[in-house]
């Protein structure tokens, strides 16, 4: 059997892709998706509610208790998009989220080798 526009062409878009991933403080979400919508043609972000703890060397005077309870909120993103973009992205959540403390978080940069639309079948790659 086979499946619902299956026989339709599939457009093979010839643009390299990348994700930019970022942890941020929740705290820090409302200034993100402000300086994310004012992008000119911004793709969207998809948002995951994460926790972690910095680098143990990176703090200072730790105790047992602390060692024990150190996790915080965290949020994580993803953004698809193309590799012109992400500089854009990337300042847009560095500037938006930098607060100069431990625990502003991390963004880096993932090469995607092909992504499918699945709305219309187009594939990136």
């Amino acid at each position: 059997m086979a499946l619902p526009g299956a026989t339709r062409s599939i457009a093979y878009l010839e643009k390299t892709m990348k994700e930019i991933r970022a942890i941020v403080r929740p705290s820090r979400i409302e200034r993100l998706r402000d300086a994310l919508r004012a992008i000119p043609n911004f793709p969207g972000v998809t948002l995951f509610k994460a926790e972690g703890f910095t680098a143990p060397a990176a703090v200072d005077k730790r105790t047992v208790k602390h060692e024990l309870t150190d996790f915080s909120d965290k949020i994580m993103l993803s953004v698809l998009a193309e590799d012109d973009m992400v500089p854009l992205i990337r300042e847009a959540i560095i500037e938006s989220c930098r607060t100069g403390t431990i625990g502003d978080g991390l963004v880096w940069v993932v090469d995607i080798g092909e992504m499918h639309r699945i709305r219309d079948r187009s594939v990136y790659g």
